[in-house]
């Protein structure tokens, strides 16, 4: 279902996929990669995770930061990202086919690090999850939702190494995993990402 949201009044474009039976479904907000480098909501790892999570039961909302495809505005830094995100997460709870209770964000590369600061600071993230993100020393160290961080071990743009350094200071509960044979764009490796993050979320929406 293709949808729009305002956030901070700039008119977004997202699309819903909601897995088949009778609702209400748990739900995750899935974020795009650097919109300067043509991320954008079909990104490869983006659809990937969206249709694993609807395989598993749950619903995906993926939709295009501010000033990409459709969507108003301009690129914000960052800053500006995490609050469409925040407003897409509140977005997805208020919809009727979700239940509010579950739901959690997920994000590839820019997207991840935008997902990770946006989750930990809205109240509507049970869970969080990010591939092959952007981090900086001191992120999450204080926040104790689940969380999921996945690096690919050939992982040229952001080494693996480097990923994992920053996620061992993050606060438990959290895995880490590295995945041999993948780069940072995950090219024939889609599922490799998505499906872990579709277990993820769905072991942390029934413990």
């Amino acid at each position: 279902e293709k949808i729009t949201f305002y956030s901070a009044g700039l008119l977004l474009e997202g699309c819903l996929d909601l897995p088949e039976g009778k609702g209400p479904f748990p739900g995750v907000v899935v974020c795009h990669p650097h919109p300067l480098y043509g991320g954008n909501m079909e990104n490869n790892v983006v659809v990937a995770v969206s249709r694993a999570l609807t395989q598993r039961g749950m619903a995906a909302l993926r939709f295009n930061f501010r000033g990409v495809g459709q969507s108003q505005g301009t690129f914000a830094g960052g800053t500006g990202e995490q609050e469409d995100a925040k407003v897409a997460l509140a977005y997805l709870a208020a919809r009727k086919e979700i239940d509010p209770a579950r739901t959690g964000i997920a994000g590839y590369s820019f997207g991840g690090m935008v997902a990770l600061l946006a989750g930990e600071a809205s109240p509507a993230a049970g869970a969080l999850a990010a591939v092959s993100p952007v981090l900086f020393p001191g992120m999450l160290t204080a926040c104790a939702r689940p969380k999921l961080i996945i690096c690919g071990e050939r992982d040229e743009l952001l080494p693996c190494t480097q990923i994992m350094r920053e996620a061992a200071a993050m606060a438990e509960p959290k895995t880490v995993l590295a995945v041999p044979g993948a780069d940072h764009f995950w090219r024939g490796w889609e599922n490799e990402a998505a499906g872990p993050v579709a277990e993820f979320f769905a072991r942390a929406f029934t413990s």
